[in-house]
């Protein structure tokens, strides 16, 4: 199956974000280096061969596009026949895609397919099991900027694979001003008048989001206004039910801060706009799968 440029979970060829050809082949040449000594002694020349993505562990499967990718770029004529698309809800024992080609090339590939869907599945799977639990609440859960470098944009699809949102990106594409931007600027009107004024001055279309430490901090901006979103950062489920009812719908309103599954639903209650937690990128558990020689 081609790669699909226009994906709805990844960057297209004309997003201004680290470009996935640009990280499959760093991360090739930084596992492969001079050559994959082990396959070029043990498998012959041309040898052709099939293996499986097999499941060892229930979750939400992802990265599947992009294997298809490292496969392509590193052998164009290796043939992948997908049997589980991105997004797919999986059990321990399933089979994902079945890979056939030349035995070398599979196993060059095999490394960074399984670090990459490993790594994505397991985002898309907590990310899954938090969306469950905010379900039927208006909430959206969002991811933070708490994540791998360099794989920022994989790890944000796999957010949205399963089921959740993206904050921003990096830090050129939302003003937020949090605590240390806020006692550095000279508190918060100072804050918003600044980011008001390089908005206009820079000629730029970007929103601006504040983060707020105390119930006065939000009636601080709500006095000053200018912003579009409202953070309410380690806020109690009921500090931030106070803090919605004060904002009343002026603007958008972001709880974060402390938030685990045994919480989130309390959040969600309060009527807030959005949830961020960083946990869904900082601190995730990998997903258990293999790429196992099909021998036949």
């Amino acid at each position: 199956m081609a790669w699909k440029n226009k994906s709805q979970n990844l960057p297209s060829k004309n997003d201004n974000y680290m470009q996935i050809e640009e990280f499959i082949l760093a991360a090739i040449e930084e596992d492969v280096g001079l050559g994959d000594h082990s396959s070029l002694l043990s498998v012959p020349e041309n040898a052709q061969g099939k293996a499986v993505l097999l499941v060892k562990e229930k979750g939400i499967i992802a990265g599947v596009e992009v294997a298809q990718k490292v496969f392509a770029t590193i052998d164009k004529d290796v043939h992948i026949d997908i049997i589980l698309q991105d997004g797919t809800s999986v059990n321990k024992g399933d089979i994902v895609f079945v890979v056939q080609g030349e035995v070398r090339s599979i196993l060059k590939s095999e490394r960074l397919v399984l670090n990459i869907m490993q790594r994505m599945s397991g985002i898309a799977t907590i990310t899954n099991e938090y969306c469950q639990l905010i379900k039927g609440t208006k909430a959206i859960l969002l991811d933070t900027r708490k994540t791998t470098p360099n794989m920022r944009m994989l790890e944000k699809a796999a957010v949205k694979i399963g089921g959740g949102s993206n904050h921003r990106f990096g830090l050129y594409d939302m003003i937020m001003l949090k605590d240390n931007h806020i006692d550095f600027a000279g508190g918060i009107a100072n804050a918003i008048d600044k980011a008001k004024r390089y908005i206009t001055d820079k000629h730029l279309s970007i929103k601006i989001e504040i983060e707020t430490r105390s119930l006065d901090n939000v009636k601080e901006v709500l006095a000053i206004g200018g912003v579009d979103r409202i953070m309410f950062d380690n806020f109690t489920p009921e500090m931030v039910k106070i803090g919605v009812d004060m904002v009343n719908g002026q603007y958008e309103t972001e709880a974060s801060g402390n938030i685990t599954k045994a919480n989130i639903r309390l959040y969600a209650e309060t009527g807030v706009d959005f949830i961020s937690v960083g946990a869904l990128t900082h601190s995730v558990k990998s997903l258990d799968l293999s790429l196992k020689a099909k021998i036949e």
